[in-house]
């Protein structure tokens, strides 16, 4: 039986710890008790969060032996801000990641594991929202608000709230295999599963929102295909509009023309191509609707900043590693 701690404090987010934790308790179901969940706080009892609940803490740091813990898992919330300078916790959290197989945090717990001198010459990731905060403050990590989690071989971070449910199910695979892990997700009715190279933006999350239905048909149509024809006149006539008033409302709702959105999209698949599979870089590039390798190596490197073979070799290198 593993022992995961969980640590957390007043005014973390909920979901930073109930989610994994359902993720270890039904793999613990899973596999005859492979896990023993154990929830740690400055205090015992009543933990207040940042959106009002209340969780409880069976343990008290002081009163829980930061040895034997396989896996440690600190909470995020706004309240690490003050947790990072509890001594006492800092200290414990620190001598417990030095017996730990694994040492995680979820969203800007990161910032706990920081305090407590984890972070040396490791790669890691955080909230989007705090990425600037944590470059700033820790310039002896590389941060990369990019995925929506990392493994720098045993520290593990993830981005906000669900990504640390990402994270977890990432460490159930690592302990029992992917059968265990997918079969945790469809009972927790997850995506199978989110790999930690997926980005922590999207096109449709990110872009501003259309607002009217017939740009909502047309950016629809590009979401869900995005290497179909997208021209202008395709576009148009799917929004019922002539070519001149698509151009003009498009941008004026999205804030883009329709050329530069479509791009955008088609860069954002191949990411995950790339990320995810073994396609070859000239057949993502026909499927996507870029029609030619050199034509997604341009637009990939506006984007992102580096070649589409760079980006790959990245994530084959973290898949390797994991």
């Amino acid at each position: 039986m593993r022992r995961v701690v969980f640590v957390i404090y007043e005014d973390i987010q909920p979901l930073d710890l109930v989610g994994p934790h359902e993720v270890f308790e039904h793999a613990s179901g899973l596999t005859g008790g492979g896990y023993l969940c154990q929830v740690a706080a400055p205090g015992a009892g009543a933990v207040r969060t940042s959106g009002g609940l209340s969780l409880h803490a069976g343990h008290a740091i002081a009163d829980l032996p930061p040895e034997g813990v396989d896996t440690l898992v600190v909470a995020g919330g706004r309240g690490v801000d003050r947790a990072r300078h509890d001594t006492a916790l800092v200290d414990w959290v620190s001598a417990a990641a030095a017996g730990a197989r694994r040492v995680t945090s979820v969203c800007s717990g990161v910032f706990l594991l920081a305090a407590a001198g984890l972070l040396r010459g490791r790669r890691v990731t955080t909230h989007w929202a705090r990425e600037a905060q944590l470059r700033r403050e820790h310039p002896e990590a590389t941060v990369d608000c990019d995925p929506i989690f990392i493994r720098d071989d045993r520290v593990w971070t993830s981005a906000g709230v669900t990504a640390g449910m990402d994270l977890a199910l990432a460490l159930v695979e690592d302990d029992h295999g992917r059968d265990v892990a997918h079969s945790v997700a469809r009972e927790l009715v997850m995506f199978l599963r989110r790999p930690g190279s997926q980005s922590q933006f999207s096109v449709p999350l990110w872009g501003a929102r259309p607002a009217t239905d017939p740009i909502r048909e047309a950016v629809a149509s590009v979401n869900a295909e995005p290497g179909a024809r997208h021209g202008i006149a395709d576009l148009a006539a799917r929004a019922g509009l002539s070519p001149r008033h698509l151009q003009r409302r498009f941008t004026a709702e999205l804030g883009v023309p329709p050329a530069a959105y479509v791009e955008r999209v088609r860069v954002e698949a191949a990411r995950r191509a790339l990320a995810e599979a073994g396609e070859p870089v000239e057949a993502i590039a026909r499927r996507l609707g870029f029609g030619s390798a050199e034509t997604l190596r341009r637009a990939f490197h506006r984007h992102v900043g580096v070649a589409p073979s760079d980006y790959r070799e990245r994530f084959r290198a973290l898949r390797e590693h994991t």
